[in-house]
């Protein structure tokens, strides 16, 4: 199964575990690297969620395992106020030892810049060819290409079409979004993918800190039971839908819509949704359960019926693939 993903990240299995707010905690991302997999740190999670620094936070991960790792970096515009943050979390990384580096929204050319004297390896999240075709002129290395079946913010193309749409620009594609059984891991390497992204699978483990409540709620749902929502961080976050959710609806206030269609505006108003979704997300997913619980899931849900250790999922994978 060599390829250039496996070339790029130096991993053993074409898997990475999603960066995820406020689920990747540093166990479930050490396991996931130990099985083999890429395990990604995000920084923000170590920060809010377990009061740890990122030098901190490598070190717990490197007490659990040897392997390597990445890291997940913030660009989009309207984050300024985090950008000096994310380019010293870029330099620790680099001092300590992480050369694959993940990053999401906004422009990762200062990213590319940074990290490629060193020998780094910059892969993007994006959702459309449009965002595929900037990038790839910005300098980065692949694509993490984010379907409508993903947890979080998912796109709106289905992975088979996402992938069509993004052959052609010659950069090794990774497949996020509805992936959680063996055969959907095998059909996605099968269309052209190099590697999968997994993130509900990954919930629903022993490894991860999530509330008991949260994993049990993948596990019995279905895809069908998962909704878009543009109240928590005003772009549409896939969630299971529960009685709370259908109770205040999925649409953003009036104000809040016609904000988010304004060129200069739109970035304040993710910002402010971005800060307040922050603790929102993190109460719902870590703290005691309530009935105004967010509990972020993508369309996999379908396929998972356990909860069970990410070395299990790893073996279930390799052994059937």
């Amino acid at each position: 199964m060599s390829n250039r993903f496996l070339k790029h990240s130096k991993v053993e299995i074409p898997i990475i575990g999603g960066a995820m707010y406020p689920c990747s905690n540093p166990e479930l991302v050490a396991a996931v690297s130990e099985a083999g997999g890429l395990g990604v740190i995000q920084p923000i999670t170590l920060q809010l969620v377990h009061g740890l620094s990122l030098p901190e936070g490598i070190q717990k991960i490197r007490a659990l395992t040897q392997k390597p790792l990445a890291l997940n970096v913030l660009t989009e515009k309207s984050a300024k106020i985090y950008q000096k943050r994310m380019e010293k979390a870029v330099e620790e990384a680099l001092e300590h030892g992480i050369r694959f580096f993940v990053t999401y929204l906004g422009k990762p050319d200062w990213v590319v810049k940074k990290v490629k004297p060193h020998g780094g390896i910059v892969y993007h999240d994006l959702t459309t060819r449009e965002v595929a075709k900037k990038v790839a002129d910005q300098g980065v290395d692949g694509l993490i290409c984010v379907n409508r079946a993903a947890g979080g913010h998912a796109g709106d193309a289905s992975l088979e079409a996402l992938y069509d749409q993004l052959k052609d620009l010659g950069l090794p594609c990774v497949a996020a979004g509805g992936i959680s059984t063996p055969a959907q891991y095998r059909h996605a390497l099968k269309i052209g993918y190099e590697a999968i992204q997994m993130g509900t699978r990954f919930i629903a483990t022993q490894e991860c800190q999530a509330l008991s409540e949260y994993k049990q709620a993948i596990v019995n749902a279905k895809a069908k039971d998962i909704t878009l929502t543009w109240r928590v961080t005003g772009v549409p976050l896939a969630v299971i839908k529960t009685p709370y959710v259908e109770a205040v609806g999925t649409e953003a206030g009036w104000l809040a819509r016609k904000l988010l269609k304004g060129r200069k505006t739109k970035h304040w108003v993710r910002l402010f949704y971005s800060i307040r979704s922050l603790f929102k997300l993190r109460n719902s997913s870590i703290r005691k359960a309530s009935s105004a619980d967010y509990w972020q899931a993508g369309q996999s849900v379908e396929g998972i019926d356990q909860i069970e250790s990410v070395s299990e999922v790893f073996h279930r994978f390799t052994e059937k693939a």
